[in-house]
């Protein structure tokens, strides 16, 4: 039997606008196990972005259960979510999130950084991953030195990095061209061939198609699990 990785039950997430509460998710029941290839579609305001953020414990439900690889993370403190986050979760961003003023390999370092690790074991590791995806000749150059593909595969070697439970994408080819979008889809496919574990956000029928599960989410309620087998 596959290994539950990821388990919501009745996941509520409320906010308040001024005096008006807005229910944001509105009990959110899933599970992903270890291998899987799920993407989370929905319009803008559907409640995906929200549902992304309790996912990589950037946020905290209002109430229900979330277990992530075997541990409550629902009602852990911020400073427990940040560790769970940088050990469990790598993160790829439309936006690409990287920083402007240091190189790729420095780049791909810093989750590296946080979880403690030597600065020998660092360079090591980042030079591996960077290679890995095809930038192993640009490991000096800064962000703004590459094009958006090069970019994002940037970002996804930081998110790769330090072997993570699980790989969050959201709209991870946003922000890119068809070429380069597809070339995205395609590194991401076969990260999922290797055997990682992935989650897609996107509102694009064609990124879906491209996982072996679509979760369909609309004002704050999962409408379908399906498959595309």
């Amino acid at each position: 039997m596959t290994e539950e990785l990821l388990v919501t039950s009745s996941i509520v997430k409320d906010y308040s606008m001024g005096k008006i509460k807005v229910r944001a998710l509105d009990g959110i029941d899933m599970i992903i196990k270890k291998g899987d290839f799920v993407s989370i579609m929905g319009p803008s305001g559907s409640g995906k972005s929200t549902l992304m953020h309790i996912l990589g414990c950037l946020d905290t439900p209002t109430s229900g259960d979330y277990f992530l690889d075997g541990e409550q993370v629902s009602a852990l403190s911020k400073s427990r979510l940040a560790a769970i986050r940088n050990q469990k979760v790598g993160f790829v961003f439309q936006t690409f999130n990287l920083l402007p003023h240091l190189n790729i390999q420095k780049n791909v370092e810093i989750p590296l950084i946080y979880a403690g690790e030597r600065p020998r074991e660092r360079v090591k590791k980042s030079i591996a991953v960077l290679d890995q995806l095809g930038l192993g000749d640009r490991l000096k150059h800064r962000p703004t030195e590459l094009s958006g593909g090069q970019r994002q595969r940037v970002a996804i070697a930081r998110a790769l990095v330090t072997r993570p439970a699980i790989i969050l994408a959201d709209e991870p080819t946003g922000n890119l061209d068809t070429t380069s979008g597809n070339d995205i889809l395609n590194i991401i496919e076969e990260l999922h061939k290797m055997g990682n574990t992935i989650i897609v956000v996107t509102h694009d029928n064609n990124i879906a198609s491209r996982a072996n599960r679509i979760l369909k989410i609309i004002d704050g309620k999962l409408q379908k699990d399906g498959s595309l087998a």
